[in-house]
């Protein structure tokens, strides 16, 4: 589904991406940062015993993609994890997600998805990051990066034959996707989380394809957290998804879909007015239970 997809960057591009992927910012995304009150809830991982911060991977064209890892330091044949970033970019919230995995024992890797296209966190809204950044991300880069990261992992500790995915929002959507591709490192993966992905955004020439349409073609359980009062993603839209996984094959059988009935979109973020507690530590329980039954641990 992604074969008429080209990402091959024009010198010109890999110029800029060069410079806006070298490397990554401590701080929130200037349009979602705290504010106020919003301070005390969030989560905060510190990096003892962690070997943790920015690196750089060789993608395939030789370009160098920038990322966020967080391990337990000087340890090996580490469970992997690649975390896949909401609109805003690999900033403060997503770090701490790498680190709290990074406390459990994995290797864990967020990758700036959209650095081909520019920095999210260079915009003070949402509207202009969508404008200027988001609807200018192939679906096929996104896949290539992922691939680049399980492959930098197994030089670096990590263990092959224990692969995971999770990701928020937009890096929701990227799980779905990366649980149906066909590339030899996706086929590695064991086992996916996806919190409020999108499942039915319209086609598009970089975007061919949706999770509503892999759905029954998946190749690693997918675990799906969603919030009944999510305005973006229709509970008619969950109910749809469940459906064809219930029809598909093996691996879309054994998936599951979880709904809470009190939250919405973002209740993971515990940066955001969105954050909604106790959705958010049960959700993040079952991921973790997740992992463990399908030998990501």
């Amino acid at each position: 589904m992604f074969k008429n997809q080209k990402s091959e960057p024009t010198s010109a591009a890999l110029d800029r991406r060069s410079f806006v992927g070298s490397t990554i910012a401590a701080g929130f995304a200037a349009a979602v940062a705290p504010t106020g009150a919003l301070w005390a809830q969030v989560v905060k991982t510190d990096s003892a015993g962690l070997t943790a911060g920015t690196v750089q991977i060789s993608r395939a064209d030789g370009s160098l993609l920038s990322a966020y890892r967080a391990a337990p330091a000087g340890r090996s044949n580490l469970p992997t994890i690649l975390v896949a970033h909401e609109i805003w970019g690999v900033h403060e919230y997503i770090q701490d997600v790498c680190r709290r995995f990074a406390q459990l024992g994995y290797l864990a890797i967020a990758p700036e998805l959209f650095a081909r296209q520019g920095d999210p966190r260079s915009y003070a809204t949402n509207a202009e990051i969508i404008a200027n950044v988001v609807s200018k991300v192939a679906d096929r880069g996104v896949m290539e990066d992922f691939d680049a990261c399980v492959d930098w992992a197994a030089t670096q500790g990590g263990d092959r034959q224990k692969l995971g995915i999770t990701g928020f929002c937009r890096g929701g959507r990227y799980v779905w996707l990366y649980a149906s591709y066909g590339s030899p490192q996706s086929q590695r993966l064991k086992a996916a989380v996806s919190w409020y992905g999108q499942l039915s955004d319209p086609p598009t020439p970089i975007t061919p394809t949706n999770p509503l349409a892999v759905a029954q073609h998946i190749h690693a359980p997918v675990l799906g957290l969603y919030g009944a009062l999510d305005q973006g993603i229709p509970l008619a839209t969950v109910e749809s998804m469940k459906s064809l996984l219930k029809s598909g094959n093996e691996s879309s059988q054994a998936s599951q879909i979880v709904v809470y009935p009190d939250a919405g979109h973002a209740f993971h973020a515990d940066y955001r007015p969105s954050y909604q507690a106790q959705a958010a530590e049960d959700g993040w329980r079952r991921a973790l239970d997740w992992f463990a039954r399908h030998d990501v641990r």
